[in-house]
């Protein structure tokens, strides 16, 4: 830009006598000359979805009935820590305001308690969003399953998108951000089927009660799920 200003300046001043008789010519060189000075400002690009596309059983014709037999064998942990299974409600397809349901369940415990993995896999997204305020999306080794952790008080240091996870690994803590109610803290948490089209965070909702209570009677039998 340095050398192209001083060829401008250097034909302005040469030319000047010519240019005064030219007024259209004179304007563009003008126009030119801005330009040049003008600063650039930096082009970022937005990024693409990332697709595992190294799996094909992330867009494979798969069943609910499928899916849901998975679940049950993934063995999942409660996601809140201290929170024994047949302390968990049912309160999945409960009706919320106006004709909206429910599709996850909530675990209520103190503000701040841990909030676990509860599953094997890897972190997909960490953000913010106004209905759940600090919110984790997480998938499991295969990326059949997404589990879906809202109104996190806040997150672990240094978690980010693709962090691999353990069963019972510490993500956030339990907290009211986005519109949770601020007097009952509390984790939202979700299953859903992967989609074909890769969109995590519009995929079927699988109601996880049973299979976390399945886990209690699995403990007496000796499983060994990381707590």
């Amino acid at each position: 830009m340095t050398n192209r200003l001083f060829v401008l300046t250097r034909l302005v001043r040469e030319g000047a006598p010519r240019l005064a008789q030219r007024p259209a010519a004179t304007a563009l060189l003008l126009g030119a000359l801005v330009a040049c000075t003008r600063p650039r400002l930096p082009v970022t690009p937005y990024p693409a979805p990332v697709r595992d596309s190294s799996s094909p059983r992330a867009t494979a014709d798969r069943s609910a009935d499928e899916d849901i037999e998975y679940l049950r064998e993934r063995h999942l942990v409660v996601p809140v820590a201290n929170v024994r299974p047949e302390q968990i409600t049912d309160s999945f397809d409960e009706p919320r305001e106006g004709s909206r349901r429910h599709r996850a369940i909530d675990i209520v415990a103190p503000r701040g308690t841990p909030v676990l993995a509860a599953d094997d896999g890897k972190v997909l997204r960490v953000s913010w969003n106004n209905a759940g305020g600090n919110t984790v999306y997480t998938v499991d080794p295969d990326s059949r399953l997404v589990y879906y952790y809202a109104h996190l008080d806040r997150y672990r240091d240094s978690l980010v998108a693709g962090m691999p996870l353990m069963k019972g690994d510490t993500i956030g803590f339990v907290g009211t951000t986005g519109n949770a109610p601020k007097d009952i803290p509390h984790l939202h948490f979700q299953v859903m089927r992967m989609p074909r089209d890769g969109k995590y965070w519009n995929g079927e909702a699988i109601n996880p009660f049973a299979m976390l209570r399945a886990e209690a009677e699995h403990d007496r039998e000796g499983g060994n799920g990381k707590k």
